[in-house]
């Protein structure tokens, strides 16, 4: 099988893209260093917040991600992965202006739903403001039918201040406690499973719940693995169309 090397944007935020790459060691199954796959990073922390753009208060982060996506590109990369989910809403642009292919995490994330749940199925979805205003994910599982639920205005508050919580290094029961909330809302709501669609709330330990999650986070991890070993295909560049942002 021919490896590929993998190209990480990061930097969105500095913990949640450790933890990514963490993730793709730990599922390459390799006894030893030189068994591992050849990954390049840019963690550029300094890229304008993602949801302050989307909602109309911050800076667009396009001319950032693209500078990133270069260097990534330039340094040798095969194809490109982005462990932020909100980052997603931006990424057309970012592979209109590099060749190599940016892996779809949102897609991944549908596609992983599918072979778990039958359609029409309700799941529900932990993520920033900035993801959920964009309709992300809610266009990318209604096209295999399924109801996405999202928390209420005063629960989504609680899991801002959880990531907010998790950009500052504080990885505790109170950043957890934060969720908690928005979790059990969604299971009253009578969804099957939670998407955990921001790379920070991956971060957090599991919490209590009686629902089962799909971490977006290591369903990326697991694409990238088997694209790096070249057990899946290069992913077909991006396009305006699958990642439409509003």
């Amino acid at each position: 099988m021919h490896r590929r090397t993998i190209g990480i944007l990061g930097g969105m935020g500095p913990l949640a893209t450790a933890e990514f790459y963490r993730r793709i060691v730990l599922r390459t199954p390799a006894r030893s260093d030189q068994e591992h796959l050849h990954v390049i990073l840019d963690a550029d922390p300094t890229i304008p917040d993602r949801t302050a753009a989307l909602l109309g208060r911050g800076l667009d982060p396009t001319p950032a991600l693209i500078a990133a996506a270069r260097r990534l590109e330039a340094a040798g990369a095969d194809f490109l992965v982005v462990p932020c989910n909100t980052a997603h809403a931006f990424l057309p642009a970012v592979q209109a202006a590099i060749t190599v292919p940016i892996l779809d995490m949102i897609a991944e994330v549908a596609a992983a739903i599918t072979q778990r749940y039958p359609p029409a199925t309700r799941i529900g979805l932990l993520a920033t403001e900035g993801t959920i205003a964009t309709g992300l994910y809610d266009r990318a599982l209604s096209r295999y039918h399924f109801q996405l639920v999202v928390p209420d205005e005063a629960v989504q508050r609680l899991v801002n201040q959880a990531i907010e919580r998790v950009k500052q290094g504080l990885l505790d029961r109170q950043t957890a406690a934060l969720v908690s909330p928005a979790v059990d809302r969604l299971a009253r709501e009578g969804v099957a499973a939670i998407v955990i669609g921001c790379t920070e709330l991956s971060l957090l330990p599991e919490w209590q719940a009686d629902l089962p999650f799909v971490d977006a986070t290591t369903i990326l991890a697991d694409a990238a693995v088997a694209i790096g070993l070249g057990q899946r295909p290069l992913p077909a560049p991006l396009s305006a169309t699958c990642l439409a942002s509003t």
